[in-house]
């Protein structure tokens, strides 16, 4: 099935069933974001940034979250 099959399909949804493929695609795609982050961090591509973190942490630049 093409991108533009999908398309149209999607075109053809009632409002439930929409809102129901848009709700998957977002929890999906937060999946995906999540999946890459854990990739990244155990290649260690996010060492640099973490190293970074850390020296602001122990300079006292950090603020609470709450």
């Amino acid at each position: 099935m093409s991108v533009q099959e999908i398309e149209i399909a999607i075109t053809q949804l009632s409002i439930e069933e929409f809102s129901n493929l848009s709700n998957w695609i977002v929890e999906y795609k937060n999946q995906q974001w999540d999946k890459q982050i854990e990739e990244d961090f155990n290649a260690g591509r996010l060492d640099a940034l973490l190293d970074e973190v850390d020296a602001e942490y122990e300079q006292g630049l950090t603020k609470p979250l709450c």
